[in-house]
């Protein structure tokens, strides 16, 4: 059995090139996590007989950040090659797709974390949740006199710091600590089966939106399910934001029939990342088209679902639930293009630098919006595939109209990730998850290869991913390319694109108009007993 099935002609090498260079990616990125406390991965205590599982060898910083460049290299050609093959007509076996998914979600789940120490914050909040006091008030690294095994793990630099997270991932991180009962292995271990199934529903709605089509079937396993660059940051790396993309691809795929149940998953994903309140603008996207009175009804039931989440979150977490969000809108992270631009201009005119990025930032990501809007609002989507059975195995047959309405809102979660993720001053590689769901939906773009380098050069930015543990060599190349090389590799990614877009609005107008002239009629569908 070979990694792809090719029907339309042989391909020699591609396919089997992105098969060797996932396995090579996912073996490297766990061998690093499976060695234990190092530079990368943040020790998690004595080692028991359940997960996560460490061999205590304590690997040297340098080896370290060196298996994680080839691995990330190795998961970037993964993809690259991936679509190469899908390009000259292979097209991926379910059989191997299911099997390669599980096996690399089974076996990154049974490791330590790597990447980061987001996760002993994730627990030391949940812990201090489940025991009912508030994780957005209280000093975590002061907690119980900071001898709480779970929340006196918590790393540098963020012993100080309080939550920043939404109230849904809060209650999600209370839940895995009251699972975990004071244990912080198991308690991280249980937050990784919550990131992984998230991460598996995600590939798994992708998979069910494009339906039966085969090349829109590849295309979603190449750039969401069988991308070792996302399994290293979300699945391996185990970062909340796995679970706002979940919630809000599921808003996308059920937009059109169940507005109810959309609008609950929609408030449940800006419960877990205030940002994806954005999506929101997707599914109205998708829905402008209906009869008032239809339109009227959906919009109502959404927002009555996405208040039915929200309220009771919002009620229970207190209302310090987001102070902490004016601090973060000032950040400005070392690999975007904003922060030479911030370096510079500090020393001359202070802190007010930082608070104008931010509404400099969002003038640029709408405007970057507008010149993405003709290309991407109208660009092809698996889902308008002839013949596809779209949605058939959500839940029986959709109409051509309620298609028509996750299709475009897909197509306008693409365009407002590409312009937030974009021009955010703040990015980690994690970030860009939001992106890629939808990226996994449309057809090939020329945003393919640009996003694809630009979290590439993310993921390279943040080797080996903690801020302690690094020898005086490693954490001088690793903070020079952070700091001096990534922002003008993201600045050039951010050209690129709208290069892109503005030479395909060049096009002639006739390819660039696929609207119909006049309003579709539209029943509401039957409801499902």
């Amino acid at each position: 059995m070979t990694w792809f099935d090719v029907r339309v002609q042989r391909i020699p090498g591609a396919g089997r090139i992105a098969g060797g260079c996932f396995g090579l990616s996912i073996g490297l990125v766990a061998g690093v996590a499976a060695a234990g406390d190092s530079a990368a991965v943040p020790g998690l205590g004595p080692a028991t007989w359940y997960p996560p599982w460490d061999a205590g060898l304590h690997p040297d910083s340098g080896l370290v950040t060196l298996l994680l460049v080839v691995a990330y290299l190795s998961g970037a050609a993964t993809v690259g090659f991936g679509l190469l093959a899908l390009h000259r007509g292979a097209r991926l076996n379910p059989r191997l797709l299911v099997v390669a998914a599980l096996g690399a979600v089974v076996l990154l789940g049974v490791l330590p974390p790597l990447g980061s120490a987001d996760h002993l914050s994730y627990a030391a909040y949940g812990r201090i949740a489940a025991a009912g006091d508030n994780p957005y008030v209280v000093d975590p690294g002061r907690w119980h006199g900071g001898t709480d095994p779970v929340a006196g793990a918590i790393a540098p630099p963020w012993q100080h710091t309080r939550s920043v997270y939404g109230p849904v991932t809060t209650a999600a991180q209370a839940a895995v600590a009251a699972l975990g009962h004071g244990s912080l292995r198991l308690t991280i271990w249980f937050w990784q089966v919550l990131a992984a199934a998230a991460f598996l529903g995600t590939g798994f709605i992708l998979d069910r939106l494009v339906g039966s089509d085969p090349r829109a079937r590849t295309r979603a396993a190449v750039l969401w399910t069988l991308n070792p660059l996302l399994l290293s940051q979300l699945v391996l790396g185990g970062h909340a934001d796995v679970l706002a993309v979940f919630f809000a691809l599921a808003a996308i795929a059920l937009v059109a029939r169940r507005p109810l149940p959309a609008g609950m998953l929609l408030g449940a994903a800006i419960g877990s990342k205030v940002t994806f309140g954005l999506f929101a603008l997707a599914l109205l996207w998708g829905l402008r088209r209906l009869p008032p009175p239809v339109l009227a009804r959906r919009l109502g039931l959404g927002l009555l679902g996405a208040l039915l989440v929200l309220v009771p979150a919002q009620l229970w977490s207190g209302p310090h639930t987001y102070d902490q969000l004016h601090q973060a809108s000032r950040m400005v992270s070392l690999a975007t293009p904003w922060r030479p631009l911030v370096d510079q201009l500090d020393p001359v005119f202070g802190s007010v630098v930082r608070t104008v990025v931010g509404p400099l930032a969002l003038a640029c990501g709408v405007a970057l919006a507008i010149v993405l809007a003709r290309r991407l609002l109208t660009i092809p989507t698996g889902l308008d595939q002839a013949g596809s059975p779209v949605g058939g195995k959500l839940g029986g047959g959709r109409s051509v109209v309620e298609k028509q309405v996750i299709a475009d809102a897909a197509r306008a979660a693409l365009l407002i990730a590409a312009a937030w993720v974009l021009t955010t001053p703040y990015a980690l590689p994690w970030y860009d998850a939001m992106i890629w769901a939808p990226l996994a939906l449309v057809a090939a773009t020329g945003l393919d290869l640009a996003l694809l380098s630009r979290l590439t050069v993310l993921a390279l930015a943040y080797v080996p991913g903690r801020v302690v543990g690094m020898s005086a060599t490693v954490e001088r190349l690793t903070l020079d390319f952070r700091r001096d090389v990534a922002p003008w590799l993201n600045l050039a990614v951010l050209i690129a694109v709208i290069v892109w877009a503005r030479k395909e609005s060049a096009g002639p107008r006739s390819t660039r108009r696929c609207r119909p002239t006049r309003r579709p009629e539209v029943r509401e569908p039957e409801r499902s007993p």
